[in-house]
């Protein structure tokens, strides 16, 4: 048949099948269980450049039919204005077709490689060629008389042809409906290149598509960091004369040298004066105390003027300057309240929630009372212009190099406005993080992880020993968690010194650093934990004495006993292997001591081997295996269990591991090994295997 034939020859009639009330043929097929989504598909999924989504799904039809599909995506909006999609860019869909896992349940994946949003979702169809084939096979292979089957297939051959005028397929068809002996005919059928160019044509008129899914995709920086918490006013070497951005200036250059990569200030806007808390949060104020950066405002200005005490707001563009000199990024405390003081008191008093006599409502968390702090009233009739209002604060400070955020008790604000304010300054600032202190019920933090915030405070603080750690990394890293709550584990805050790190001395700090820089890619410490501070305001508080939030800190940042070695070498460790600059490799392994906590990472995209060996082996020395003993005050020692059958390591074969803290090298054998960890002389090992030794 000649392509002039062809275009004249009458279509064949579609296969039998149910039709819907337009005359269209209906679907058959299903597709459910669309994974990873969130919340049936409500909230994306959080990925960053380079990382894989794997899709899974369950895609079956009734009958025997056979079914095959695609998972679909594309990119809807991309890095900023200047490469804003266009509409037929944001039409384009690249496919990937199904793999079958058995079960009715099926995988592919794709890779994200730019900031923004993704949509993906699945298609299927009845693969009526897969199913012909199939049937024909097992009639011809049982000897039976194939002639109808033949000329059924030639149809499909021909339509799949008339689709896309292939001569190819035109001319198999014409040989499976020839005079040829019937056997090779069936060869022709059989043939693996027909298979192929009919994959590759398949009849998607009666296909199923599942609702599109969404991935945001932030900056590398969302997924890895170490942080350094510091209040520039104590960035002084005389406690009556506060520092300057200038002064905390100069102290940028330690900091990057301990090996971190973002500086969070607490709020640099002015303070009020009305209320002003005194020294560890004493109601009277003593003649120069400095009160607390979170009473924002006063006639020096509000949310996007810098105090000045701290300088100018020229000063602060140095201060960011110099910091990306150096490799940092600056992180800034945005708080959504105000002092007394504030301009937006007098220029907006509808903004704020007013008591029956028409004063303003201070903040409380009965029986504690914030005097010095005006809490927004977000139920107010004017709600629209107090969004605008702080969305316009975001992008003031974006507008000053600060492209991450770590944002004060979002959970006392509504969801509503963090889902629209996030999603309008990221439309503006792509590369903008934010972090939510969020130190509440866990339905509620997960629910502000959803809504948009790139990264979580954690319980990490509170989960101190082994059984506690696993528990809750766990929960973190196997469970739809995973995929879209990022834990930035801080050791410590300026509101928080946990009861470990009061009573556990040196060895607490220490091996707190190390499980929050290893368990979590995302960590940080507050200023003075590297001198081991430890003294809380009263006996069962949490509140440091002299806290630093009320006054200023002079401190000598080399005293005898600081951790800064340690803290600059487990920076280093974790930016030299990536297995610790992301969470989804985490995996915890048996120990015999429940002091131990005993775990491993390996690099992304490497699977672990079974005890099969079904899996492709990785390369040993790119895992990084941690053990922790998780008691600071005594000596700990056991046997922990290492998985040789994830690093095709052979039963009782000799191999080499080095602790990375240190380089100590110590030989091992087989599953169960020897550890021994004094607090006094080492309180944890960053363990990789170094060289294996063959029998």
């Amino acid at each position: 048949m000649n392509r002039q034939e062809l275009r004249n020859a009458p279509r064949a009639a579609p296969p039998a099948g149910a039709v819907d009330g337009t005359g269209q043929m209906a679907a058959r097929v299903v597709v459910e269980r669309v994974e990873p989504q969130v919340d049936g598909g409500r909230f994306p999924i959080k990925r960053t450049p380079g990382e894989t989504v794997v899709v899974t799904t369950d895609v079956f039809a009734d009958g025997q039919d056979q079914v095959a599909g695609v998972l679909r995506y594309r990119v809807v909006r991309g890095p900023g204005p200047a490469h804003r999609k266009d509409a037929a860019d944001s039409a384009h869909w690249t496919e990937v077709p199904l793999t079958p896992l058995g079960n009715d349940a099926w995988r592919a994946s794709f890779e994200v490689t730019e900031l923004g949003e993704y949509e993906y979702t699945v298609e299927a169809w009845l693969d009526r060629f897969g199913t012909w084939l199939e049937a024909l096979t097992k009639k011809a292979d049982a000897g039976q008389d194939v002639a109808s089957e033949l000329l059924e297939g030639a149809e499909l051959v021909q339509r799949a042809a008339l689709s896309d005028d292939d001569m190819r397929l035109l001319e198999i068809a014409d040989v499976l409906r020839s005079a040829a002996p019937q056997a090779a005919r069936v060869t022709t059928a059989r043939d693996p290149q027909l298979r192929a160019l009919m994959e590759a044509r398949p009849d998607r008129t009666a296909s199923t598509m599942a609702a599109p899914l969404r991935v945001v995709v932030d900056r590398e920086r969302a997924r890895f960091g170490a942080w350094y918490e510091m209040f520039p006013r104590s960035c002084t070497t005389d406690a009556s004369r506060p520092g300057t951005l200038h002064d905390a200036e100069a102290r940028l250059p330690a900091i990057a040298g301990l090996g971190f990569d973002v500086v969070y200030l607490p709020p640099v806007h002015p303070v009020g004066r009305t209320y002003r808390k005194g020294r560890n949060n004493a109601l009277t104020v003593e003649p120069g105390d400095p009160g607390s950066p979170w009473a924002i405002g006063s006639e020096a200005g509000g949310h996007t003027a810098v105090d000045p005490g701290l300088g100018t707001i020229e000063d602060f563009d140095r201060f960011v300057a110099a910091a990306r000199h150096l490799g940092l990024e600056i992180a800034l405390d945005i708080a959504f309240q105000a002092s007394p003081d504030h301009p937006w008191v007098k220029e907006h008093p509808e903004w704020f929630r007013h008591r029956p006599d028409g004063s303003i409502k201070h903040a409380e968390n009965p029986p504690k009372k914030y005097q010095d702090i005006y809490p927004f009233d977000f139920d107010s009739s004017e709600w629209r212009s107090l969004w605008e209002a702080l969305r316009d604060v975001f992008l003031f400070w974006t507008t000053h190099g600060v492209t991450i955020f770590r944002v004060d008790n979002p959970h006392t604000k509504p969801f509503g406005f963090w889902e629209w304010v996030i999603a309008e300054v990221r439309r503006r600032c792509p590369e903008a993080i934010f972090l939510s202190e969020a130190f509440t019920r866990p339905k509620v933090m997960r629910y502000l992880t959803k809504a948009g915030f790139s990264q979580s405070y954690t319980y990490f603080t509170w989960r101190t020993s082994a059984h506690e750690l696993r528990e809750y990394l766990t929960e973190l890293t196997q469970t739809e968690l995973q995929q879209y709550m990022r834990p930035n584990f801080f050791a410590n805050t300026p509101d928080i010194l946990h009861e470990y790190l009061q009573h556990g001395g040196r060895p607490a700090f220490e091996v707190r650093l190390v499980l929050a820089a290893t368990l979590s890619a995302s960590y940080g410490i507050y200023s003075g934990f590297e001198l081991c501070e430890n003294v809380p305001v009263r006996p069962g508080s949490e509140e440091y004495l002299n806290s630093e939030k009320y006054e200023i800190r002079v401190r000598d940042w080399n005293q005898p006993g600081n951790l800064n070695e340690l803290i600059a070498r487990v920076n280093q460790i974790r930016r030299e292997h990536p297995a610790l600059q992301g969470n989804e490799t985490l995996r915890f392994h048996a120990a015999d001591n429940p002091m131990f906590l005993w775990f491993s990472k390996s690099p992304p995209g490497l699977r672990p081997l079974d005890r099969a060996g079904h899996e492709p082996r990785p390369t040993y020395d790119r895992w990084v295996f941690v053990v922790a003993n998780t008691d600071p005050h005594w000596t700990q020692h056991g046997h922990v269990q290492v998985p040789i059958w994830e690093l095709g390591l052979a039963p009782d074969q000799p191999y080499l591991v080095e602790d990375l803290l240190d380089g100590a090298q110590y030989a091992w054998r087989g599953e169960w090994n020897y550890v021994k960890l004094d607090p006094r002389e080492r309180i944890a090992h960053i363990l990789v295997v170094r060289s294996i030794t063959n029998h």
